[in-house]
């Protein structure tokens, strides 16, 4: 039909394996059905709507009066969040999913948040005019009691002054200083008449002031004013709120007395330069109580007004508490539907909108049915009409996901997303991540921590999505939990197969080993002195191994041989990781041969798939051959192996050594001891079985042959095919009968060329293009591509096969740590008996396990799984994988919703 590289109707492959089979398809819509067809398309969520108007600004589309309308109220709306949590009232989140509303309920909805928000701004203004009024009014009340308190000074002082006492008597401080210092030495008609008309000159000014302004203020004032003025400050007790930005601040009330207009100019001038609010002070003692009476009056009026308005703000913001998370919900809706439908083009008539969307084949009767509802709701009695078109540009690419498979599918996608309809590498990721995980994490012990913290992590995943934690690292860790879980999993099985628990060994089936050693000579090593636990002892394997190995895992008794314990671990954790390595790559290449044949790519088939497949085999397969036969093979005894006598360990095969003069060809022994019986020199660089340099010859020069042919063959076809195919236009378009022309299409993404049929146009003038995919085949492009795939390839194959060695070593890393921390921490509290022994058991089990925790779990873990992730990425990935495509994303209310919801808890 109009699928993309699947014309017709073929059979699907279930969708975790590819991506959905998608089309392009057109919508016919009736304008009056079209608001709700778009509603109930935004609620199936399986419809991705192209712009239509790609060149038309989003200010000149049909339907944007109506987003700036949605824009208005979700403004409005989001005023009313704001003022209900700064009220702190909780808002009612129920996470019911209303309905969008039909057009005309626009109005009603934009009714009720005119109304809210002008009430609510009317409520406010007035709430900030009392609160103003509360707080310059007491201030004011605290400034009457202070300059009472002032005053009743200075006329204490005056009086003492004018009846002959003492001009500072009475007291040290500055505080119980007279305000006007008349000589001693005067008469009294003299001291009364200068006290009197000293009096009549000063003039002061009153105010509050804040705290931390007060030092600063009050050396200005001496400074500007040359001491001519007096300063009284006292401090306010209380907590005022600032009258200008409401918010809490520490206030001195102060007086200032000074003497003339000069004076009077520079002190206001100062005051406002500091942000001092100065406040009408009467001068007689009779007129500043009435004032006081007045102001206690009004503030108590003022509070009592002040609590109904914020009763009132109260009750409002109650209200609309219960349903602003649903107008919410309801606006962004709407809003996005109008946004979607500026996507859409409008016929000439006005009375039909069209759209072009993606969307599954599969669920191509979901949307019809979607496209009836909305139809039916509309009352429209013109059907919409949905239409599969025919075109060559790439789909989306849709893999459907659950909670389970998400985060393994986030991980191939964070590489890329997959060409339409490759092979999906997240259902084999979803084993082979967490279990080269386990190969470098190992370990029963850590494993169990980690499977439990995962564990939790799903049982209460309902509990901990409703809490919206906002945390990011929670949220890494959260949204992982099922990568973890089997990560844990396979962590325990490694580390089970490795004999592993905390660095320590379990013997649960019996060892195979016995202690072979005479207890007469372990008596004499005792007697000469030298301790038990210093003493070498090695164990002959012809007298202490029963031949039979341990049933599952690695032999406990590996962990008590320190002298070879690494040198065994190491040799079979780097052979396995090789083996692992080579697996994952060759199933890779496997899979490339399924995205070939699904895209029906013959020349890839025959001259990339093959030759890899050849090369592979001959070097890398060889060689995990190799590697499995001296495991089955080489044991300790000697014996007859593959045709050649076998003396013994000895003379077990160098695998890396036979690698290297396989690849220069040079002349070895055959077999392990000559014809005579004797063990030839160097007999572990023999070759071990009949033919075996022949055959490696072979291999080699088999191997060298395929570089040659993915380099060239390929392009060197796509070349002939091209000629011919031109010869071909050539001679249809001379014969003038012809209605169809032909061109080539040379796809180097998909590594084939194809035949477009295209109706018979006028040809197009010279330095045109001839559409997405058309024109001539350039050849020197097809063999730089060709060459960057073929090199990188074959390097690719030797470095990435050294690149899985990170396995052994990240789990050599990890045992070694593990081993460090028990001896040099924990077993040091074994040492101890009693309760000091007790006590340091409990404190070093603390630090055993903190240390164990954060570096060995989280440290290592993480190390062990950015390893992972890049052998995924590199080494598995680049044999098959294109991530060339663009991700599904359709218009859902679902999504639209929890991205808004998202972008303001991060707010």
């Amino acid at each position: 039909m109009g699928d993309y590289v699947t014309p017709g109707e073929e059979p699907q492959e279930p969708g975790i394996y590819r991506s959905e089979q998608m089309c392009l398809a057109q919508l016919y819509l009736q304008s009056d059905a079209s608001y709700q067809c778009v509603a109930e398309l935004g609620e199936l969520g399986l419809v991705q709507f192209r712009d239509l108007n790609p060149d038309v600004s989003s200010f000149q589309r049909k339907y944007v009066n109506e987003v700036r309308r949605c824009d208005e109220m979700e403004r409005k709306l989001r005023f009313l969040e704001r003022e209900i949590k700064k009220d702190q009232i909780p808002m009612l989140d129920t996470g019911e999913n209303p309905d969008a509303p039909l057009p005309r309920e626009m109005i009603d909805l934009e009714a009720t948040f005119e109304k809210l928000e002008n009430e609510l701004r009317e409520v406010n203004k007035n709430e900030e005019t009392l609160k103003k009024n509360f707080s310059e009014l007491t201030e004011l009340k605290h400034i009457l009691r202070k300059t009472q308190t002032f005053f009743e000074e200075v006329d204490h002082d005056r009086w003492r002054i004018l009846e002959g006492g003492g001009g500072r008597s009475g007291g040290s401080t500055e505080e119980q200083a007279p305000l006007i210092d008349i000589g001693d030495n005067e008469d009294d008609s003299m001291r009364h008449f200068s006290a009197q008309a000293a009096m009549l000159r000063l003039g002061f000014v009153a105010g509050v002031i804040q705290r931390e302004r007060l030092h600063a203020f009050e050396r200005l004032l001496w400074r500007a004013c040359r001491g001519n003025v007096f300063l009284r400050t006292s401090e306010i007790d209380d907590v005022l709120n600032d009258t200008v930005t409401g918010d809490p601040v520490n206030k001195c009330v102060f007086i200032i007395f000074f003497q003339g207009d000069q004076l009077k100019t520079k002190v206001k001038k100062i005051c406002e330069g500091f942000r001092a609010t100065l406040y009408p002070c009467p001068d007689t003692p009779q007129e500043r109580r009435e004032m006081s009476i007045g102001v206690m009056t009004r503030i108590e009026d003022l509070k009592t007004v002040l609590g109904q308005t914020q009763d009132h703000r109260h009750r409002v913001l109650v209200a609309a508490s219960k349903n602003v998370r649903m107008w919410l919900t309801k606006v962004r809706k709407i809003k996005s539907i109008y946004h979607t439908l500026n996507f859409f083009n409008i016929d000439v008539t006005q009375k039909c909108l069209i759209a072009e969307v993606w969307c599954p084949i599969a669920e191509l009767d979901r949307i019809k049915m979607a496209l009836k509802r909305g139809t039916d709701e509309s009352g429209s009695q013109v059907p919409s009409i949905l239409n599969r078109m025919e075109t060559h540009e790439a789909p989306p690419t849709y893999n459907k996901t659950n909670k389970f498979t998400k985060g393994f599918q986030n991980i191939v996608d964070a590489y890329g997303i997959a060409t339409y309809r490759e092979i999906n590498p997240s259902p084999y990721t979803m084993i082979s991540f967490p279990f080269l995980f386990a190969v470098m994490f190992g370990d029963m012990g850590h494993g169990v921590i980690m499977f439990l913290a995962a564990l939790f992590f799903i049982l209460k995943e309902k509990q901990l999505e409703a809490a919206r934690i906002k945390d990011e690292i929670f949220q890494t860790f959260f949204g992982g939990r099922y990568v973890i879980f089997l990560m844990g999993v396979f962590s325990i099985y490694t580390g089970f197969m490795y004999n592993d628990i905390f660095s320590k060994s379990v013997n649960a089936f019996g060892s195979s080993w016995t202690n072979s050693i005479r207890h007469e000579y372990i008596d004499d090593v005792l007697e000469k002195g030298e301790k038990a636990s210093e003493a070498q002892w090695m164990l002959v394997p012809e007298l202490a191994y029963d031949g039979n190995p341990y049933p599952i895992g690695v032999d406990p008794v590996w962990n008590l041989a320190e002298g070879n314990k690494l040198s065994f671990l190491n040799s079979m954790k780097m052979k396995m990781s090789v083996l692992f390595g080579i697996a994952q790559m060759t199933f890779g290449v496997l899979l490339s041969y399924k995205n070939f044949t699904y895209f029906k790519s013959d020349l890839d088939v025959k001259y990339m798939f093959i030759p890899q497949m050849i090369f592979l085999s001959s070097i890398f397969i060889y060689l995990c051959i190799q590697i499995l036969a001296k495991w089955l093979f080489f044991g300790s005894a000697p014996g007859s192996v593959l045709g050649y006598t076998y003396p013994g360990t000895n003379c077990a095969p160098s695998l890396l050594i036979g690698l290297i003069n396989m690849f220069m060809m040079k002349s070895r022994n055959a077999g392990f001891v000559d014809e005579e019986g004797n063990i030839v020199p160097q007999c572990w660089l023999s070759t071990w079985y009949p033919g075996q340099a022949t055959i490696e010859i072979v291999l080699v020069i088999l191997a060298l042959v395929q570089v040659p042919i993915m380099l060239f063959v390929k392009p060197w076809l796509l070349y002939q095919r091209e000629k011919k195919q031109t010869r071909y236009s050539t001679l249809g378009g001379s014969g003038g009968g012809a209605s169809t022309s032909q061109s080539v299409r040379a796809d180097i993404a998909q590594d084939d060329a194809e035949v477009v049929h295209a109706p018979e146009q006028t040809p197009k003038p010279a330095g045109h293009g001839h559409g997405h995919g058309d024109g001539p085949l350039e050849m020197g492009d097809v063999m730089v591509y060709q060459a960057i795939h073929t090199i990188e390839f074959v390097l690719g194959c030797v470095s990435h096969t050294a690149s899985y060695l990170r396995l052994w070593a990240l789990s050599l890393a990890h045992a070694q740590l593990s081993d460090v921390l028990w001896t040099m921490v924990f077993r040091n509290a074994f040492v101890l008996d009693g309760y000091a022994g007790a006590v340091a058991t409990y404190i070093l089990f603390f630090i055993f396990g903190s240390l164990s925790v954060f570096i060995l779990v989280l440290m290592e873990g993480l190390s062990a799984f950015l390893h992972a992730l890049r052998l995924h990425w590199v080494e598995f990935q680049s044999k098959f994988y294109g991530g060339l495509g663009y991700e599904f994303a359709p218009f859902s209310f679902e999504r639209i919703l929890a991205e808004e919801r998202e972008a303001e808890e991060n707010l």
